[in-house]
């Protein structure tokens, strides 16, 4: 008896701690459970991040990143877009880099960069953001190092610029600092992956890759847009070494000649010889403008701004020149097209006139024919009526002999013999 009811003391204290093992093996493996899940998300967060905002796919490398001078800021509170490789139906070709407009204050770019992946090479488009994402590791240089952006920063409603690495205008922009606590990249590749640049995001850049973006400004679409009309951009013509790599701002005079060749050549008013003078002068003052400043610390003296104005006229003036011709060809073209059309529609009428006539005649040689069938009808029961008519006897007019019986001489019926 006492041996039972020991036992009875002991069940409840044995279940007591069987069920607390139970407890402690279920939250064990809950906690497992739910420690695997957040590796799972988190494993491909950084291959994740590589697929956003992908816009086109190509099989060949892009070139490596063109060595070239930033241009002067030229209004306060632009932020500098570094150049980049775009891709088209004729290759690769360059977007220079430009000073442009945010779409508001306290937005930063994030440039638009390649990453390689199973044999094929993916374009990310860039975006505005309240921080700058992952751009691939890639050195645009000017303060897109691979990661980040050195060349300013929002302070409240206005921008300030690093002197250390931003060039700016000190006649229009007075907001600056100086930092030179960044490492800079050496390196020159365009893409991301196996050949290119190894890097990963940071926990910061995945941050920013899945925060509020805000696309392209238009003029940054339209800049990207001109470029790719532009043959010396190509990589294909160019060989990786495009004759202008950056602007200050977006439509400058030197890209807006570009973009009337262009258009003059895709609309007729230009022939290909023309085009090829216009685009070969144009590639020539590029270039001059781009050592001119390379010699002289990224400036243009007060001469060479006058050299580079007279001959970007004398392009202009040979642009409508050339186009002028290009319309009257066009409009004696269309002259010519218009008359043919003229004369064509004069034939159809000529004919139409014709035909009217012939059908007119048809049917006045029916309508007199009808006539005369008609009347042929109508006189058929006169003639039959003249042919049954009954006769009298007598000599003239009359029956009978002379002077007597039968009506001579309009005389009537009746016997009679001679005259008594």
């Amino acid at each position: 008896m006492l041996y039972c009811n020991n036992l009875s003391h002991i069940k409840p204290f044995y279940s007591f701690h069987v069920l607390l093992f139970k407890h402690t093996v279920m939250k064990t493996i809950i906690k497992s459970i739910i420690i695997v899940a957040g590796l799972a998300v988190a494993a491909p967060s950084a291959k994740a991040q590589v697929s956003v905002g992908i816009g086109i796919t190509a099989r060949i490398a892009p070139p490596e990143i063109p060595v070239y001078e930033q241009p002067l800021c030229p209004v306060d509170g632009y932020i500098w877009t570094p150049g980049y490789w775009a891709y088209g139906p004729e290759g690769y070709y360059w977007v220079p880099g430009v000073w442009v407009a945010p779409p508001s204050y306290g937005l930063l770019w994030t440039p638009a960069w390649w990453g390689y992946d199973n044999g094929i090479y993916a374009f990310h488009r860039g975006y505005w953001g309240h921080r700058v994402g992952w751009y691939g590791g890639i050195n645009y240089g000017c303060g897109y190092y691979g990661s980040g952006y050195y060349g300013g920063r929002w302070a409240g409603r206005r921008f300030e610029y690093n002197t250390s690495v931003s060039r700016i205008d000190r006649r229009f922009v007075h907001n600056t600092y100086v930092n030179n606590r960044f490492v800079r990249n050496s390196s020159r590749a365009s893409f991301n992956g196996r050949g290119g640049v190894m890097s990963r995001p940071s926990r910061n850049e995945q941050i920013a890759s899945r925060e509020r973006h805000i696309n392209p400004t238009s003029n940054q679409i339209a800049h990207q847009r001109n470029a790719g009309r532009d043959r010396n951009q190509f990589a294909s013509v160019n060989h990786g070494r495009p004759s202008n790599t950056a602007i200050n701002r977006v439509n400058s005079r030197r890209v807006t000649q570009q973009n009337r060749i262009a258009h003059g050549a895709a609309s007729g008013r230009l022939n290909a010889r023309e085009t090829h003078n216009l685009e070969r002068r144009q590639g020539n003052i590029n270039r001059t403008v781009r050592n001119d400043r390379a010699a002289n610390n990224g400036r243009l003296t007060a001469q060479e701004h006058r050299n580079i104005n007279t001959r970007q006229n004398r392009v202009s003036r040979s642009i409508n020149a050339d186009k002028h011709n290009g319309n009257n060809a066009f409009a004696r073209q269309h002259s010519s097209q218009q008359n043919f059309q003229r004369s064509a529609m004069r034939q159809q009428a000529n004919a139409q006139r014709s035909q009217s006539r012939m059908a007119n005649m048809d049917r006045a040689q029916n309508h007199a024919r009808m006539n005369v069938q008609q009347h042929q009808m109508n006189r058929a029961p006169q003639q039959h009526q003249m042919i049954n008519r009954p006769q009298g006897g007598g000599g003239f007019h009359g029956g009978g002999g002379q002077h007597g019986g039968g009506g001579g001489f309009h005389g009537g019926g009746g016997g009679g013999g001679h005259h008594r």
